[in-house]
């Protein structure tokens, strides 16, 4: 008998080890399948990601094709109105902004500058401060103006460098500014250029953080301002009017334009970039020169 039991006693202890083996080959297989699946969607991600990618870039190319339209009521306007479209199966998203229509802060007064700043909440007393650390910094002379900035006020805050003393090269250089904020500087950033060289924006293609720096007008003023100016149709000559009575009209083609352009997939991912260009031939052939590239920005 005792023979009998320690014959059962192995076939149990092989049937177990069977089980174990068994078990662990299912686990394995599982985690195989898992990570083939995983690498698919990794794949597939990937792949969607990159026709984003150089859909966004098509959709700028086509945004500059329609900018340079001679015909008034097909040429896409350059006032921030979004254009909507499907390609394939890509849903397209293209705007573009005439850059006369932002703050240049190389180019803009003082006064301006201020009234930019308090439009956008800031004290008047911060906003002349500011406005006048902005104007020393890109002035060329080491002279403090009135309620200014040099480089003993920087020390004294316990900063590093002082004013470059030269025009503003990026708009993010207002960062560097003694007295700007992240927040203030998040606000003002749709509305501010380095492109323009005009000293006021136009309010023909101003987004409404631009409008901001006019005198006397409220944000919501602005923003009804553009609803009504892009609610127009191409090729109209009506006008619109802001709340002083002035009745603005677009007045000529620009050569600087910043276009945003997003593209998504039929699966969700999505790619957004925005280009500052400059109409014109380059040495490659191109119809326009890039200034400034982002990709995957949010305001």
């Amino acid at each position: 008998m005792s023979g009998v039991f320690r014959i059962n006693s192995q076939r149990g202890i092989a049937l177990v080890l069977v089980l174990w083996v068994l078990l662990l080959l299912t686990i394995m297989t599982a985690s195989f399948a898992l990570m083939a699946r995983m690498d698919r969607l990794e794949a597939n991600a990937l792949l969607s990601g990159t026709q984003a990618r150089f859909s966004a870039e098509a959709a700028i190319d086509l945004a500059v094709l329609a900018l340079r339209d001679p015909d008034d009521e097909t040429r896409m306007l350059a006032d921030g109105r979004v254009y909507e479209t499907e390609i394939d199966g890509v849903y397209l998203e293209v705007s573009a902004t005439d850059e006369r229509g932002k703050v240049d802060i190389n180019a803009t007064d003082e006064l301006t500058l201020a009234t930019l700043f308090t439009g956008h909440g800031m004290e008047l007393q911060d906003a002349e401060l500011l406005a006048a650390a902005v104007m020393d910094w890109r002035d060329e002379d080491e002279l403090e103006r009135v309620n200014g900035a040099e480089e003993d006020a920087y020390l004294a805050a316990g900063l590093d460098m002082g004013p470059a003393n030269r025009p503003f090269m990026m708009t993010e250089e207002l960062l560097q500014v003694i007295g700007m904020e992240y927040e203030l500087y998040r606000l003002l950033e749709p509305g501010i250029t380095v492109f323009s060289r005009a000293a006021e924006p136009d309010p023909a293609f101003a987004p409404v953080e631009a409008l901001m720096a006019l005198p006397d007008i409220t944000f919501e003023e602005a923003v009804n301002f553009v609803q009504q100016r892009n609610s127009q149709v191409p090729g109209e000559s009506v006008g619109t009017e802001l709340p002083n009575g002035v009745v603005v009209m677009e007045q000529g083609r620009g050569v600087t334009y910043s276009i945003e352009a997003r593209a998504t997939m039929p699966n969700g991912v999505w790619e957004q970039l925005q280009a500052t260009i400059r109409l014109g031939g380059t040495r490659k052939g191109k119809p326009y020169r890039v200034l400034r590239w982002r990709e995957g920005f949010q305001y």
